[in-house]
């Protein structure tokens, strides 16, 4: 057994590239390690700005021996086949043997394929690897043919033993491998020779190259968190700028700075993703004020003067960063405090297209604004309110701030509307209409909000569906998945009485509404399935009428899903399949619909008796409970009926030889089938 050892050195990767190019690495070479016979025990990939490194323990020293046997064409067919046969198999005439078959003699070929040195494989498999990476970008330098992300400069490939180690000979566009690494570029750029991984990252670790990324995490973020604790404060949490930092860096060095006074008065998250987009900072924010005081920025090597003239250089940077920051804010507050106010910025927007065949941004506004109004007497919402605050709502679009940071529209359009002295729910429906945008983002609940959001959704829904620009397969180029969710959630969870058809009609025209139910209805299997509600129940309440009514539906199907679950649910179920078989083969048999009630006077068994009167008994509480919208209720009154139904099963003969009595009990059957239809169809759940 052996272990490998592989590195891959290079100018600096991109941070976002690094994890990703480390699984790739692991994969291409342990795949085509095995598919070589090399089995390992266990595998690792740890990435740098500067480096690729693979470790491969327990890995074997030779491939095996592998011997396969070829069955060939028939002894005395024509010479072209067997010559193909040879050709393929890569043998002579006189090495194949002749066998005994039950269609006569056959020809066969044993082709015997020695083992081969561990060496010889890595070798071949790495330069493969290495030629054909699947770098999202890649580059050529030099004369060479070789691309790779940033330039390659060495290649370090060693397989240890417990008798010593050796360099896999390889030479890949004129670099060849060897041994060797280097340390920190500023450090410790000597060269360093290393024998095992263990050897290699100890040798690196006092060369300040720390090789593992979520090594270098921890460092930086508890590092950081003790520096804005000293001082009262706290890192704002950025698990994303964490990793992307860690990717930058190989000897992390955490410095914290202060942000001029003149720009404390920013809104806290115009600072944090000024701070983040430009320079890669992260925020440090007073908890007892939630403003932005400090930040703190990641060195990639210690100085003399303890980081002092990094962090004066970031410090300038980062004023004129925020100069700009505080002058877009500033000028927008103007315009949003004027007489003219946001309205003046919704003008614009008549000349943003929002797509080629759906108009401009301020006509889908325009649309937006009249779908508000209609859907706010649904959700609770003033109608005014709900009309002002969808016209105005995405007025920050046309912002300076908005325009340099687009990730912060809706939120600016929460202070400039504040600032404008609009009410506050309209305020707040400008930050909020684009919500939820995932299935775990917090959803609107002041209705305000939710009129505006639910009309966003479905304008852009029915617009798309108007001129048939669906999902397909994997392609949502608009997030119109993303969009029907958000809509299943906003009514769900504020729960929201709509027949959701009756809206798509108020939408934009042209829409296809049943279509268009029939792919929310798609959504939200997938939102309840999520839920622990199985599919086929969810299709079994689909198919009932008030369809489009979500909040109905995911009422009847939670307590359909509780009571499919229950031993009294899955042996009503099979009465249920078992009834509506019968009758269904009875029914296509004699051309006849049996649907007429049974008749109490051609009973002749108890058991029969007995299930004719639990049918009378509770067809009008399940009935009752239905309309009410208690379908635990209308459950109970399923379960009574499970008893009767399977004792009927046990003692009756449905297809009686007297064609009276029959008729009578597949008329029962139909009884049967017409009660429990009332819950659900029945007839789509497995089982």
């Amino acid at each position: 057994m052996a272990d490998l050892l592989i590195e891959l050195f290079s100018e600096e990767i991109p941070a976002r590239m690094q994890a990703r190019a480390g699984e790739d690495l692991k994969k291409r070479m342990t795949d085509g390690l095995v598919e070589a016979g090399l089995t390992y025990a266990g595998a690792h990939a740890l990435t740098t700005p500067r480096r690729l490194t693979l470790a491969i323990e327990g890995l074997l020293d030779h491939s095996p021996t592998v011997r396969e046997e070829r069955k060939g064409p028939k002894v005395g067919a024509p010479d072209k086949a067997i010559e193909g046969f040879l050709r393929g198999a890569g043998l002579s005439r006189d090495q194949l043997e002749e066998r005994d078959t039950p269609k006569g003699a056959v020809y066969f070929a044993i082709i015997e394929k020695p083992g081969r040195p561990a060496a010889e494989i890595i070798a071949e498999v790495l330069e493969g690897t290495i030629r054909n990476f699947p770098w999202p970008k890649s580059m050529r330098w030099g004369a060479g043919s070789l691309r790779w992300v940033r330039p390659l400069h060495s290649i370090l490939c060693v397989l240890t033993r417990e008798d010593g180690s050796e360099v896999v000979p390889l030479d890949i566009d004129g670099i060849k491998s060897g041994d060797a690494t280097w340390g920190h570029r500023f450090m410790a750029p000597a060269r360093i020779s290393v024998t095992s991984f263990e050897d290699y990252a100890a040798k690196l670790k006092r060369a300040f190259v720390v090789l593992d990324p979520k090594e270098r995490e921890a460092a930086i973020w508890q590092d950081a968190t003790n520096q804005a604790f000293a001082s009262g404060l706290e890192v704002v949490d950025d698990k994303g700028l964490l990793a992307e930092v860690a990717g930058l860096v190989e000897w992390p060095v955490v410095l914290m700075g202060s942000i001029d006074a003149e720009f404390l008065d920013l809104p806290p998250e115009v600072l944090q993703t000024s701070m983040k987009e430009h320079q890669k900072f992260f925020s440090v924010k007073n908890p007892k004020t939630g403003r932005i005081e400090k930040f703190i920025t990641v060195a990639n090597r210690e100085t003399a003067d303890n980081g002092a003239t990094i962090l004066a250089g970031n410090q300038k940077v980062l004023s004129a960063r925020l100069a700009d920051a505080k002058f877009f804010w500033e000028n927008d507050l103007r315009i949003a405090k004027s007489e003219v106010g946001m309205e003046g910025w919704l003008e614009s927007l008549g000349n943003v297209t929002f797509h080629n065949k759906l108009g401009t941004q301020a006509a889908r506004i325009d649309r937006i604004a009249a779908l508000a109004r209609e859907i706010a007497p649904i959700v609770g919402a003033d109608a005014d309110l709900a009309e002002q605050a969808a016209k105005v709502a995405k007025a920050d679009l046309s912002s300076e701030m908005v325009y340099e940071f687009p990730e912060l529209q809706g939120l600016m359009g929460r202070y400039y509307a504040e600032a404008a002295g609009l009410p506050q729910e309209v305020a707040n429906a400008c930050q909020l209409h684009y919500s939820p945008l995932g299935p775990s983002d917090e959803v609107p609940t002041e209705p305000v909000s939710v009129a505006v959001a639910l009309a966003d959704k479905i304008d852009t829904l029915t617009g798309f569906w108007a001129i048939d620009e669906k999902p397909t397969g994997s392609k949502d180029p608009y997030a119109l998945r993303r969009a029907a969710l958000g809509v299943i959630r906003l009514v769900l969870e504020n729960g929201v009485r709509v027949a959701l058809a009756g809206v798509f009609t108020q939408g934009y025209e042209g829409a296809d509404e049943s279509d268009l139910l029939s792919f929310f209805h798609d959504r939200l299997k997938v939102f309840l399935r999520d839920q622990g509600i199985r599919h086929d129940v969810i299709d079994a309440c689909i198919a009932m009428e008030g369809n489009d009514d979500l909040t109905l539906l995911v009422k009847r199907a939670r307590a359909l899903e509780a009571f499919m679950s229950s031993e009294d649910g899955e042996n009503l179920l099979q009465g249920f399949k078992r009834a509506n078989n019968i009758l269904s083969q009875a029914e296509e048999k004699d051309g006849v619909e049996y649907s007429y009630g049974a008749d109490k006077k051609f009973i002749e068994d108890a058991a029969e008796a007995a299930l004719f009167d639990a049918l009378a008994a509770n067809e009008g509480a399940i009935s009752s409970a239905i309309e009410a919208e208690d379908f635990a209720a209308a459950m109970g009154g399923m379960a009574a009926l499970r008893a009767p139904v399977d004792a009927f099963f046990e003692a009756v003969q449905v297809n009686s030889d007297n064609q009276v009595v029959r008729r009578n009990r597949l008329n029962l059957l139909s009884q049967i089938r017409k009660v429990c239809g009332q819950v659900a169809d029945l007839s789509r759940i497995e089982g």
